[in-house]
């Protein structure tokens, strides 16, 4: 369902540099992604040209002409035996939290991802002593695969992270 005022739609490279804002502000800040450097927005038309040249979605909630999230669904690993599963990227605006975006943006992720013919979905949460991402996944049918210890290093700190897996097709 999606929130009121908000749309989710492809995203469009005039969306890139607030995509690029958003996580900027995560790498920056938080050790919920582990780049250490914010990518530029020529490496986020990059992404997006990569990923709906697969035919993977990369998404926006628009909410009043305003970029408020993204997510996108990329490639697992790179090894070609890798090709029908993809992980799940999702991060919101500082200010949209709370507002239901996640949920909106995950379920059309999932959505997406199961049109673009993909068997599994990845999600690798940082443990940043907020289980928010995981109930969020567990809602959508995810189920946890795995913990892997001190497996990130960043801000002082060591990470972990929490696996977790659905299926989109039998």
């Amino acid at each position: 369902m999606t929130p009121p005022q908000a749309v989710i739609r492809p995203a469009v490279p005039a969306d890139l540099k607030a995509v690029a804002e958003i996580n900027s502000h995560y790498v920056t800040n938080t050790v919920i992604t582990f780049e250490e450097t914010p990518p530029a927005v020529d490496d986020w038309h990059r992404r997006l040209d990569e990923l709906t040249g697969r035919g993977l979605p990369f998404l926006v909630a628009d909410r009043s002409g305003e970029v408020a999230g993204y997510a996108y669904a990329g490639p697992w690993r790179p090894k070609s035996a890798y090709r029908h599963t993809v992980e799940d990227s999702i991060y919101l605006a500082p200010g949209h939290t709370g507002l239901g975006l996640g949920g909106a943006l995950l379920g059309e992720l999932v959505a997406g991802s199961i049109a673009a013919g993909m068997r599994r979905m990845i999600a690798v949460i940082a443990d940043a002593g907020d289980d928010r991402s995981i109930a969020l996944h567990r809602r959508f049918g995810f189920t946890e695969a795995g913990r892997l210890i001190d497996v990130g290093y960043k801000h002082g700190r060591w990470i972990d992270t929490t696996l977790m897996q659905r299926a989109l097709a039998s």
